[in-house]
């Protein structure tokens, strides 16, 4: 028990931390997720004996590590469903399927041979690195968009391709790290079962995704309860996750479908305003508090990792990762006409890497060969990306002019 006591202490000083800098950064108008990340930096390379503990707990602890995956997945996916306007997702449907499917396979190979040929990793580790590149992340984007007043078409485009692109890069992440090896091996067969997995990870997260959204939907008519419905929508996410990966497939496209359904069928059919207003505010807290740990947690493992010798391989990594992006954004927006180039180079520049990718690399078993490598390339594109990305993207959108008149 003492142990437990001791871990919560530590957990909660890291959390004030966490509160305290998003508080600074909303004052500042700068993103909290690249405040925490800088933050993050700072406490993991100073020695300050009383958060010693928590650092090394939120950075080594195994438990941990778990717990970001099965808890903190389902909440920040679930929460960008239910905000999602359904009707500008459908809008933009061509460009979101096209970014989110075509981009993230192209930027997943293109990254993956890049890593295995110009920077010698084993073929399992380049390609378990490109689904984690695959991966973007929009968080502090989106925020800055806010802030500009960029027009809602760019949220939503961003917004849509994370949500599926997340789901497909962690189909491929399971298939890189546990079986790529093996389909290899099987030649054009392997190929065959290779994409057979993808489809039945895919097809079967989406058809549990369905039917429990549907359930859920249809549970919140008889009730005008909004703790009850609150409740309600976080068996959902976790529900239709757990459920997921018990049988299998993809727990996040199970909760990306499920939370879709949930927040725009079942909203329409079985919420009332009160309820929409306080189940937002609800997940809007709670994802506050996932990404707060998550992003110090990025700056913090730095203490983890020993950089001496691995700059020009990290240097090169950002650049495959960056032209990665550009090759997949461009060919898969190419025959969309109601983007012109400026958006274009705003939409390749903001796909952020963050904290998913941080996430699914922490989750690497330690039998893993090559898991320092992935590790050290994914936090170090994550840093640059969230850094020098996530501060460039206010001065770029001002440049180009895309700002509502």
């Amino acid at each position: 028990m003492h142990g437990f006591h001791e871990v919560f202490i530590q957990l909660l000083i890291l959390l004030g931390i966490s509160v305290t800098v998003i508080g600074v950064a909303k004052i500042i108008k700068e993103p909290y997720s690249i405040a925490l990340v800088l933050v993050g930096v700072l406490l993991g390379v100073t020695e300050i004996p009383l958060i010693e503990e928590s650092e090394q707990f939120i950075t080594q602890s195994e438990v941990f590590h778990a717990i970001i995956i099965s808890l903190f997945l389902p909440v920040l996916l679930g929460d960008a469903t239910l905000k999602m306007p359904f009707h500008h997702l459908y809008g933009l449907k061509k460009t979101v399927i096209s970014l989110a499917f075509l981009g993230t396979f192209l930027s997943f190979i293109i990254i993956g041979f890049s890593g295995h040929y110009f920077l010698g990793l084993p073929i399992a580790v380049a390609f378990t690195f490109a689904a984690l590149m695959s991966a973007t992340d929009p968080i502090s984007v989106i925020s800055i968009f806010k802030e500009l007043g960029v027009p809602q078409k760019f949220t939503t485009i961003m917004e849509g391709e994370s949500l599926f692109n997340d789901g497909i890069a962690v189909v491929l992440f399971k298939i890189s790290t546990l079986y790529l090896l093996t389909y290899i091996d099987m030649g054009l067969a392997g190929l065959g079962e290779g994409i057979f997995m993808f489809v039945k990870f895919a097809v079967g997260g989406a058809i549990i995704g369905l039917v429990i959204g549907f359930i859920f939907s249809q549970i919140i008519r008889i009730y005008d309860d909004y703790p009850l419905e609150i409740a309600f929508s976080m068996l959902l996410f976790f529900g239709s996750y757990f459920i997921a990966e018990h049988f299998h497939v993809s727990g996040v496209i199970a909760v990306v479908v499920g939370g879709l359904l949930f927040g725009s069928y079942g909203k329409k059919i079985g919420m009332s305003e009160e309820t929409r207003i306080n189940i937002n505010t609800f997940w809007d807290t709670i994802t506050l508090l996932a990404n707060s740990f998550i992003f110090l947690m990025v700056g913090l493992e730095i203490r983890q990792i020993d950089f001496t010798g691995k700059w020009d391989i990290i240097i090169f990594a950002i650049l495959i990762v960056l032209l990665g992006r550009s090759i997949a954004l461009y060919t898969s927006t190419s025959y969309i006409t109601h983007l012109n180039q400026k958006e274009k180079i705003l939409l390749n520049w903001g796909g952020l890497r963050g904290s998913l990718s941080i996430a699914l690399a922490l989750s690497i078993p330690d039998d893993f060969d090559g898991r320092e490598d992935v590790l050290i390339l994914t936090f170090s594109v994550v840093l640059f990306s969230l850094v020098v990305q996530g501060l460039t993207i206010k001065p770029l959108i001002k440049k180009l002019g895309i700002v509502k008149r």
